[in-house]
């Protein structure tokens, strides 16, 4: 195990018995949400901080559940003694968003009227849910105010919508490698996605719980993914055009590097991840949008009253820069306390999770300047 680890962690789980009613007027209950914590908390709960996971995350955000484990959690090189999320200052929670397939609940838990897998009678959730949701979680830990609410890409919206939804409710926000709507090019490969899973024969209207899973369908979408999250320069860095297998170059069976690399996540992928989820998850991502409900995008920014730090990264091109400077701008016009940096890196979207070395002194500095 690593310097720097926090070690061995365990998942928490914990059951809201209430109705839980949905930005669309649907109502779930009970709604369980599964989360891990890293670090303690102070007396007077100052200190604590909520990372939000991406698309296809889990609340195992660092150390391992097991000694043998070799794969930490997923921002652990974020998150620890002396990293970014320092845990010997801050009490870090990581929340499993709703609709996952990690714990909490999603179209992939059991209904309890049913006693059979939701499916696609499971209501269509939106990131306004999931945050209301971890304000739930929060209130339950019997916190106050958090410090910081962060996250990269869908985690990023999500501590957007903290600043509107609870302005205040957190001092301060880091929304990284994120956006307040996505681009059409975004929703077009995420239609792609949806397609491909609903058009494989498996999945039966999503009903395959007791059946074949729709792996084909599901492999196909996270290959279409994959695409957005590298940058032109990181797939002639990664991949080049070297052939995986050239023999037969001149028929089918042959195939490049970047083909195997999409194969071998694409199937991977169908080793963990709930087809039905991955639906309604996109679904979330494509019809977000920080101006919902709030007439305008200004408007929309002018009720955030968190410090603001925005992260993005100069190749990103599933939520390019660009979309980080406009609510800069706008910010900025209302007089907010916003900073923003760019970061000069290869790697496209996936960068949030890669250059942990720049991103680690910003938010350091940043979240000393918070905690006083």
């Amino acid at each position: 195990m690593e310097q720097g680890s926090v070690g061995i962690v365990k998942t928490q789980y914990v059951t809201f018995k209430k109705d839980f009613f949905l930005e669309s007027g649907r109502v779930i209950s009970p709604v369980t949400v599964a989360y891990e914590t890293y670090g303690e908390l102070n007396e007077d709960g100052s200190n604590a901080v909520l990372v939000c996971h991406a698309l296809t995350g889990s609340a195992h955000a660092a150390g391992y559940h097991r000694e043998d484990e070799q794969k930490p959690g997923w921002w652990d090189s974020m998150i620890g003694p002396g990293k970014a999320f320092d845990t010997d200052k801050y009490f870090v929670i990581s929340s499993n968003f709703l609709g996952s397939c990690f714990g909490t609940t999603g179209p992939s838990s059991v209904d309890p009227a049913t006693k059979k897998r939701y499916g696609l009678k499971f209501p269509v959730i939106t990131v306004r849910d999931m945050v209301k949701l971890q304000k739930m979680l929060v209130d339950h830990l019997g916190i106050e105010k958090l410090l910081s609410v962060c996250g990269g890409s869908m985690g990023g919206m999500q501590a957007l919508e903290w600043a509107c939804t609870f302005p205040y409710m957190c001092e301060s926000v880091i929304p990284i490698a994120t956006t307040h709507a996505i681009t059409p090019m975004a929703i077009a490969f995420n239609s792609i996605a949806r397609f491909s899973i609903q058009k494989d024969p498996r999945w039966n209207g999503g009903d395959y719980y007791d059946s074949e899973y729709p792996t084909d369908g599901l492999a196909i979408a996270r290959m279409a993914g994959h695409i957005t999250y590298l940058s032109d320069q990181a797939f002639h860095n990664k991949f080049g055009r070297r052939f995986a297998a050239f023999e037969g170059i001149y028929d089918f069976s042959g195939f490049f590097e970047v083909e195997n690399y999409l194969r071998y996540n694409g199937y991977k992928f169908t080793e963990f991840f709930d087809p039905n989820t991955y639906l309604y998850i996109l679904k979330a991502m494509d019809i977000f949008d920080l101006s919902y409900g709030r007439i305008t995008l200004k408007d929309a920014l002018n009720l955030i009253q968190s410090d603001t730090f925005l992260i993005s990264f100069t190749s990103d091109i599933l939520f390019p820069p660009y979309q980080t400077e406009e609510i800069y701008n706008i910010m900025k016009k209302h007089g907010k306390n916003v900073r923003w940096e760019n970061i000069e890196s290869d790697y496209g979207h996936d960068a949030f999770l890669l250059e942990f070395e720049e991103q680690t002194k910003l938010i350091s500095d940043f979240l000393a300047e918070k905690a006083g």
